[in-house]
């Protein structure tokens, strides 16, 4: 193999990595996009579980996704999260649901499937966000993805990617000698 054979094949092991690499980014681009239309249109939130008070069933470092719904369907038995005013939202399974009021709320009552007892006050709610799946431990991996340093990370390496992707290069001009691919001449 010649030193020009030996650097147009570099050249083109190079092109379709970076090729390979282009279209992975589109993908994930593509995806990210698609996900934020369906949350968007869904309602549709994630949750991490930070303690274990829905253990087993949902154990800590469980990622859930979740979405809004009236009060109209809560059910008992759902596991569901509530928005509390000036605390954290609270995510645990409904154990009693009044009837529908007038303005469309319901008073709920709630506990942990780790606690003994249910939590120490109802809950007044006209919508909730009711849990569709839980993933245990995939919460560590979004925490981890949400760094500042892996953060970070993946916008430079995405930044040297398009920037080596779309960045001009220096044509190599071809010798009388050789020919084009896939033009062979016959011998004179």
């Amino acid at each position: 193999m010649t030193a020009s054979e030996t650097t147009r094949t570099k050249r083109n092991i190079s092109r379709s990595i970076g090729e390979i690499f282009l279209n992975l980014a589109a993908l994930g681009g593509f995806v990210a996009v698609t996900l934020v239309v369906v949350a968007v249109f869904f309602h549709i939130t994630l949750i991490m579980f930070q303690t274990g008070s829905m253990s087993p069933s949902i154990p800590t470092g469980s990622l859930a996704i979740v979405r809004e719904v009236p009060a109209s369907e809560i059910v008992v038995g759902d596991v569901v999260t509530v928005d509390r005013p000036g605390e954290l939202p609270i995510t645990h399974r409904v154990t009693s649901v009044s009837d529908l009021a007038a303005d469309g709320s319901r008073v709920i009552r709630m506990k942990g499937d780790a606690n003994e007892l249910e939590d120490p006050h109802p809950y007044t709610v006209s919508t909730v966000r009711s849990m569709i799946l839980s993933v245990p431990g995939l919460a560590y991996v979004v925490s981890w993805f949400s760094t500042p340093l892996v953060l970070g990370s993946i916008t430079l390496a995405a930044s040297i990617l398009m920037v080596w992707a779309f960045w001009p290069r220096k044509s190599v001009p071809r010798h009388a000698s050789q020919p084009e691919p896939g033009h062979e001449t016959a011998p004179a």
